[in-house]
């Protein structure tokens, strides 16, 4: 008798195989007496059927040959075990054809959700409506609302978040805070975030920004902070609707040309803040270069490329193009090139 053991493997196929053979040389049979005559073990008749239908090699009959329609109707059953075998060439065919009728089916469903999602969001999602100049703006007044928009925000995210607190931000959950921070920075965002001095001494707050710190977050302290902001992108901007009473909702705001004059009040407020823990920091020269910045414009100077700075400077490469580009602020350049260029006329790399 040939049985199928688990089902599985090698025995399976073969008998399987030996089955089909022998549908192939009746043409149309009773299912059952084609497994008996050759020697197919009585418990495995409904799987052989189950794997042989569904690679489309037999299709069930009745007392005249099913249809096409007759086989797809889930309700359709035949009056006998009487199957047809199927020539290998035809049933590969068939299965293509499903495969196409079913992706044709996909591709119209995934075009009408996005016909519905297009017409419900409006002016947002509406193709390049970011690049231009439309805005848009959401007065958020509901904490949870608020926070749903900042996960929102730091699942699209592509390149960077900037975002200062002025006080202690005791409603936030620091592992949420530092869940976002995974997030973006595993997707190669650069974050920054700006607080107060005066909070940052809190044993609480001391030990968030010690995490957010060794997550890659770039952090400085500032003796004021004129409100609570998130910035993401140049496209979307978060600020209070009043900021003497942060508690009373959030203002979302969207679209760079919006967004861009919170964005220059945030590099105001970054570049006149100092570095978290710079009491640890190099000394500085005249020219308020570490020595480490010194080495990195020089090489770039050279024409160097970041990998091989940051070899030289046994930094990683994030750190170099972090350092460049706030270099390239200071110096007021808008190419690498040019900062170098500037930096040798103002006698830094003497």
């Amino acid at each position: 008798m040939v049985t199928t053991e688990d089902g599985t493997g090698e025995h399976a196929a073969d008998a399987i195989l030996t089955l089909y053979q022998e549908l192939r040389s009746r043409g149309v049979s009773s299912f059952r007496e084609a497994c008996a005559a050759v020697r197919i073990a009585p418990e495995e008749y409904e799987r052989c059927r189950d794997e042989l239908t569904s690679l489309g090699l037999i299709v069930p009959t009745s007392s005249t040959h099913a249809t096409v329609s007759d086989i797809r109707d889930a309700n359709w059953k035949p009056d006998t075990d009487t199957v047809a075998a199927i020539d290998p060439e035809i049933s590969l065919l068939r299965l293509l054809d499903r495969e196409r009728e079913r992706l044709r089916n996909h591709l119209t469903e995934a075009d009408r959700a996005y016909s519905t999602l297009e017409t419900l969001a409006g002016t947002f999602l509406r193709a390049g409506s970011l690049a231009h100049s439309e805005i848009a703006v959401e007065a958020i007044t509901d904490y949870r609302r608020i926070q749903q928009a900042l996960e929102d925000i730091t699942d699209v995210m592509q390149e960077g978040s900037a975002s200062m607190h002025p006080g202690s931000n005791s409603r936030q959950i620091p592992e949420r805070i530092l869940d976002r921070d995974r997030r973006q920075i595993g997707n190669g965002v650069r974050v920054r975030a700006i607080y107060r001095g005066q909070d940052a001494a809190k044993p609480e707050l001391a030990e968030l920004l010690g995490r957010r710190v060794a997550l890659g977050v770039e952090i400085r302290l500032a003796p004021v902070i004129p409100m609570t902001m998130v910035i993401a992108d140049q496209q979307y901007a978060m600020v209070p609707i009043r900021p003497e009473e942060p508690r009373e909702g959030a203002i979302l705001a969207r679209g760079p040309v919006l967004v861009r004059s919170y964005l220059g009040l945030y590099e105001h407020c970054w570049h006149t803040a100092t570095p978290y823990g710079d009491e640890a920091a190099p000394d500085r020269g005249g020219d308020g270069l570490s020595e480490q910045q010194r080495a990195a414009l020089q090489m770039l100077a050279t024409g160097m490329k970041d990998e091989k700075i940051a070899r030289n400077l046994g930094v990683s490469l994030r750190t170099v193009s972090r350092m460049l580009s706030e270099l390239m602020q200071e110096l007021g350049a808008s190419s690498r090139f040019e900062a170098g260029v500037r930096a040798v006329r103002l006698g830094w790399l003497d």
